[in-house]
């Protein structure tokens, strides 16, 4: 934090060096949450010691669908608890395509989770970035994917995994559609609205 007696252009150094003096486990149920003791070292050579807690579920993966002659993009949608209880009324969020690695690649991840969850078979993935989704917090890498599709690629309804208790209802819809979405709150998931204005910017859908 730059106090109001700081010059804006002084260069803050980063810290040197970051050491693990303890972990302990919170929750392991769900996912992992931990309680994490560390210490690090300050500009003045000192040393300070913090404590944080992180939640650890893992790296994903997520997939914006796309279709250049249609103009048209594949989401999902499906409930969320976290939504419900902090202010979305019926829990319902519109997404693209997203899963957990669970020890995969983050390429053969999506092409698994497109076809369990959207029903697409897709052929080829092109990754476009990676991004830690809220670090204050949590541990989890996201790896960005766009894809390609067509009708021929529709292999099953998708819908998710039964005994993962998944109902994930498969949107398809201009690709306009979609981007007005963003403004109009219609699509308020982070990760969609990130490969949206990707699509965008690099003008994907022309």
């Amino acid at each position: 934090m730059i106090k109001n007696n700081q010059k804006r252009s002084k260069t803050i150094k980063l810290t040197k060096e970051v050491k693990i003096v303890d972990t302990e486990i919170l929750s392991d149920s769900w996912y992992t949450l931990k309680r994490i003791a560390f210490e690090r070292s300050n500009n003045d050579g000192s040393v300070s010691r913090e404590v944080r807690e992180a939640y650890d579920r893992g790296n994903g993966a997520v997939i914006l669908l796309y279709n250049k002659k249609n103009k048209s993009v594949i989401l999902t949608r499906q409930f969320r608890l976290p939504t419900y209880i902090n202010g979305n009324e019926d829990g319902m969020l519109i997404e693209a395509c997203a899963g957990l690695l669970d020890k995969d690649n983050p390429e053969d991840c999506i092409k698994r989770e497109t076809e369990e969850e959207t029903g697409y078979r897709i052929r080829a993935v092109q990754k476009v970035f990676e991004a830690y989704m809220s670090p204050g917090s949590v541990t989890e890498i996201l790896y960005f994917f766009i894809g390609e599709y067509d009708e021929t690629m529709k292999v099953n309804p998708g819908g998710g995994l039964e005994e993962e208790n998944e109902r994930i209802e498969v949107l398809e819809m201009p690709f306009n559609t979609a981007v007005n979405m963003m403004g109009n709150g219609g699509i308020k998931d982070a990760k969609t609205i990130m490969l949206l204005q990707y699509a965008q910017l690099s003008k994907l859908i022309i």
